[in-house]
């Protein structure tokens, strides 16, 4: 989706209108010369003029671009309908967006003090510099939704000699789908079976984490069984373990079926990609996701250095 870029806009200090100029120049710092910009995750704003428009209406008089303190002022986006660590791309620059609207400054605010209200806490969004080079207006940026990327391995035996069919695994994709769908989140989930082969399932994680996945589910392989491997393959690859979440699921549903306390399901992270060992049936594949999928977005905004608690 393409986005055009209507004005450029700069200030030299804070809670003050911005003015547009010729063009910027965004670095690891943000835009070069301007009151925000910094060592920080609120390097960039950015503004749709469909906003502006619409509060033009409500002020009674037309707002220029800049008056919002917005950088970079958009037009064919509703920008406030994006979200974290999606990114706007063009020839020369790239950001990621990091924050979505902000607390309202009230007073300290120019357009506040004029008209009693601002659109920018509301529909304003803030990014990051990724590629840093020159903007100006007439530019164009592709909008690029952040599309959370699944691997899903299956580990069995009986199901990958073709025994019996794999049911777990495509349930967790179907989970993860019917989830991140709730959240207006895009994603793309790829199924893997395989035995319960130590060896195969290390190179597996290892080529997920090298294509920079976001998350790795597996299914199978947490009890206590001679062939249950999973946990002690997973867990020395670990760069952080994240025990909260399974200790969690086991006091849980432990309490109403002891057998849940016997899987030995491990979280965690490598690289910057989440891991989660879940036991092999579907009832307990529904229940750990259950716990699990509602941490994942806040997982990546950490991993990301998005300060959005």
């Amino acid at each position: 989706m393409k986005v055009k870029v209507c004005s450029v806009n700069v200030s030299e200090k804070k809670g003050t209108a911005k003015k547009p100029v010729g063009s910027i120049h965004l670095s690891d710092i943000g835009v070069v010369g301007d009151a925000h910009s910094g060592k920080w995750h609120r390097q960039v704003s950015l503004l749709a003029a469909e906003s502006i428009a619409k509060f033009s209406d409500e002020a009674g008089r037309i707002i220029q671009y800049g008056e919002f303190a917005e950088n970079i002022t958009t037009e064919g986006v509703l920008l406030h309908e994006c979200r974290p660590l999606d990114r706007f791309i063009g020839n020369h620059v790239e950001l990621e967006v990091t924050q979505i609207g902000k607390k309202c400054h009230g007073d300290n605010c120019s357009i506040f003090r004029e008209v009693g209200n601002c659109v920018m806490p509301k529909e304003g969004i803030f990014a990051r510099v990724v590629r840093p080079g020159n903007l100006c207006a007439g530019d164009e940026l592709e909008y690029v939704p952040k599309v959370i990327r699944v691997q899903v391995i299956t580990l069995s035996d009986r199901a990958s000699a073709g025994e019996y069919d794999d049911k777990s695994g495509p349930h967790i994709r179907q989970l993860c789908e019917n989830f991140f769908a709730g959240i207006n989140r895009k994603i793309s989930v790829s199924n893997t079976l395989i035995p319960d082969d130590a060896e195969l399932l290390t190179q597996i994680i290892t080529r997920a984490v090298a294509d920079e996945y976001d998350v790795v589910f597996t299914t199978g392989g947490t009890g206590i069984g001679p062939r249950d491997i999973t946990p002690e393959t997973v867990k020395p690859l670990l760069d952080k373990e994240i025990p909260g979440i399974m200790e969690l699921i086991r006091v849980k549903y432990g309490m109403e079926k002891p057998a849940a306390l016997l899987s030995r399901g491990i979280a965690g992270l490598k690289g910057k990609t989440l891991i989660y060992c879940l036991p092999g049936s579907v009832k307990a594949v529904t229940e750990y996701g259950r716990e699990i999928l509602p941490t994942i977005e806040h997982s990546m905004y950490m991993i990301a250095w998005l300060d959005n608690h």
